[in-house]
């Protein structure tokens, strides 16, 4: 065990010496690609994820988590084997986009509301892209196409629900975490107990809460913006120094496999490293390009999520016992489901382009956070109503199958 972490510590250095280097070979480019790394933060990532941070803390310390966990217990036990508590972090991550699914898991942990197991495969199932995000910046603003939007959040969650009925077999062999309320009585009332229970604990004043809430999420966004910034720069330096054209050469073959345009590779590229600026080459790809494969790329980069939403992750959740491993094989796994849906599902989609619903935004860069707020109800509230619509779908789908198999003399 001391050799293999001796051995990630002198590869890890030799990167960092790799990169300095680098910046000072080519200090102008490290420089504009900070400067870009920091409009990225400052007008997308800021005012998408700063309110939600603070809210999430809010919403912990009032004990609303734990009341939307015991109601959604019974439904989100059996169907992707996690706590009803997992509930609120599936509605905060799809509403909020990454890192706010990792952040509230590593909160449930140290809380010991979720265990090791059911805490990976929560961040598996989370790790997704703000529905503004897609529509407003990716859509609109890369693509430029509203219509884009209904395709990409099939794909990106569609993708993301698989890969939450897929991580239900992760760890088969862990016990689940217990519920604290009794199993009996009316569920509201037990939902209310919860709540009580979990302000009670917390103790907080509410100007204490609300100030320390302000206080750890203007710590993380700096974390999250530090992060974009750095691989920002580290992908520019290490392309001007032409160490990066061993991964352009493989990415090139695996596009020529699977019959993707070689042009994307650049994209494609980027993507691994930063989600923003994949994104943003996959949409100012060549015109000449199918629009099917260039949007392909941009559903496979949303939900890679790039390396810096990786180095996020990694670091909320360093406090913790959860494994990087899991969460690394299924961003994979998602961003290949989430190709392969926009290629195969491509012509029966086309239908819903040219409806396009009347909420869709008119995405202003100039005052990205007055947008943010004014499209924030409709454009999440739709995707949180959809994938909770799907959720007990599939719950009701489990209490019939698992009916009939009762039926004919089965066993649980």
């Amino acid at each position: 065990m001391e050799k293999r972490n001796f051995t990630a510590a002198l590869l890890m250095a030799f990167v960092v010496i790799a990169i300095i280097l680098c910046l000072f070979a080519f200090p102008h480019a490290g420089l504009q690609a900070a400067l870009r790394g920091v409009s990225i933060w400052w007008d997308v990532l800021f005012p998408a994820l700063f309110p939600f941070f603070v809210i999430s803390e809010i919403m912990l310390g009032f004990g609303i988590v734990h009341f939307f966990g015991t109601l959604l217990d019974p439904m989100m036990r059996p169907v992707f084997r996690i706590p009803g508590i997992g509930g609120f972090v599936v509605a905060m991550g799809f509403a909020a986009g990454y890192p706010v699914g990792a952040k509230l898991t590593g909160q449930l942990w140290t809380q010991k509301l979720v265990n090791r197991e059911e805490g990976e495969r929560l961040v598996a199932f989370t790790t997704s892209s703000d529905p503004i995000f897609l529509i407003g910046a990716v859509s609109i603003g890369f693509f430029h196409d509203a219509s884009l939007a209904i395709i990409l959040a099939v794909a990106h969650y569609g993708g993301s629900l698989m890969i939450g009925l897929m991580m239900r077999f992760h760890g088969k062999k862990s016990r689940p975490t217990k519920q604290k309320s009794a199993n009996q009585g009316w569920i509201w009332k037990r939902a209310f107990e919860s709540m009580h229970d979990a302000r009670m604990s917390d103790g907080r004043s509410i100007g204490t809460l609300l100030s320390q809430s302000v206080l750890q999420s203007v710590n993380l966004i700096f974390v999250v913006g530090g992060l974009v910034v750095f691989f920002s720069v580290a992908l520019e330096v290490l392309t001007q120094a032409k160490v990066m054209n061993a991964m352009y050469m493989l990415i090139d073959s695996l596009l020529r496999f699977t019959g993707l345009p070689l042009e994307l590779s650049q994209a494609v590229m980027n993507g691994l490293f930063e989600v923003t600026i994949g994104a943003k080459a996959a949409g100012n790809a060549p015109a000449a390009l199918a629009l099917s494969s260039k949007v392909a790329i941009g559903a496979f980069i949303l939900s890679w999520g790039g390396l810096s939403v990786h180095a996020q992750i990694v670091s909320l959740l360093s406090h913790t016992n959860l494994r990087y491993m899991p969460f690394l094989i299924s961003r994979f796994i998602h961003a290949l489901l989430s190709a392969a849906i926009v290629i195969i599902f491509w012509e029966p989609l086309q239908v819903f382009r040219d409806a396009k619903t009347v909420f869709m935004p008119q995405y202003d860069p100039t005052s990205p956070v007055l947008s943010y707020l004014r499209l924030l109800l409709p454009m999440s509230g739709t995707v949180i109503l959809a994938a909770f619509t799907v959720i007990a779908g599939l719950f009701a789908a489990y209490s019939l199958l698992r009916l009939v198999y009762e039926k004919v003399g089965g066993t649980r």
